[in-house]
């Protein structure tokens, strides 16, 4: 969905956690870094406590190296996190020139009632015509379609090639193991279908960022990123409007609320972020409101 403007309750609430690292950081110098860090640190602690949610998150401000790090090694449920390693997938290992993009994917109305929450892939338009490799790969990320992420999975060779591709780019930890929709039952002790923030935000970077893709295929996915649509709730509303945001977001029962990806502030410097949320209730509603008080102490604390 796009993004909309915070209501007064929501600046309010946005405007605290920025203050608060804006304190930490005030006294400057490296003699202060512990404390500073310890304070960033002590804010999310009191957001996990506030919202009842366990949060994760690994952060990096890529050229200075500074780094927040909270719960970034426990395993939270991926959701739709994945739908960006399969279009990476898709990129790095089918295509070549974009003949394989280019390939015209036939698919049911069944195959949609199957897969769920499918907005794009349900128009009668797509079922009756099919849809490329590429137009799959842009409503996987850029709408979440869940149609389109099994799609592109059933072309890779089914949900452990996302493990597969993530061990081969140094990602020991990132693991997918059901299709859409089941992957999101997020009982938050099942080992399947997790990854931890530090592991989601090191691979998010590699993809944007680093060398795991040739850098056309590393243009094209990052370009699916930046128009993403869903993060109006989440990142886009925690951060400044004038930053650039390529981001994917992910959600399942449990209260679970993600959302992984680099921002750029107006200086350019990435910045890579990764908050994953889950709570002790089946039916919690997702937690957006958490994920964007994060993402703004983020920015405070790494800009």
């Amino acid at each position: 969905m796009p993004a909309t403007g915070s209501s007064p309750s929501r600046r309010t609430a946005l405007a605290i956690g920025t203050g608060a690292v804006l304190a930490a950081l005030s006294s400057g110098g490296t003699a202060h870094a512990a404390s500073r860090g310890e304070r960033v640190t002590a804010r999310l602690r009191a957001l996990e406590r506030h919202h009842s949610t366990r949060l994760g998150v690994f952060a990096r401000n890529t050229r200075t190296g500074r780094t927040v790090a909270y719960r970034a090694d426990e395993r939270f449920p991926m959701a739709s996190l994945f739908k960006t390693i399969a279009a990476a997938g898709v990129l790095r290992d089918l295509d070549r020139d974009g003949e394989f993009l280019g390939r015209r994917i036939r698919y049911t109305a069944d195959h949609v009632r199957r897969s769920g929450y499918s907005p794009i892939t349900e128009k009668s338009g797509n079922l009756a015509r099919g849809m490329t490799v590429a137009q799959l790969c842009d409503a996987a990320i850029r709408y979440s379609d869940n149609t389109a992420g099994n799609l592109l999975l059933r072309e890779l060779g089914g949900p452990t090639a996302i493990t597969r591709f993530c061990r081969s780019i140094g990602d020991g930890r990132t693991r997918l193991d059901r299709w859409e929709p089941e992957l999101n039952s997020a009982e938050p002790w099942r080992p399947t279908d997790t990854t931890t923030p530090r592991a989601i935000g090191r691979t998010y970077e590699n993809l944007i960022l680093g060398d795991a893709l040739a850098r056309r295929d590393r243009s094209r996915l990052t370009g699916w990123l930046l128009a993403n649509t869903t993060s109006g709730e989440e990142f886009r509303k925690g951060l400044p409007a004038d930053w650039i945001l390529a981001d994917k977001t992910g959600g399942g029962r449990y209260g679970g609320s993600n959302d992984v990806g680099v921002t750029w502030p107006p200086n350019g410097v990435p910045i890579v972020m990764a908050v994953l949320t889950t709570r002790a209730e089946e039916d919690a509603p997702a937690d957006s409101p958490l994920v964007a008080e994060t993402a703004s102490l983020l920015a405070s604390a790494l800009a």
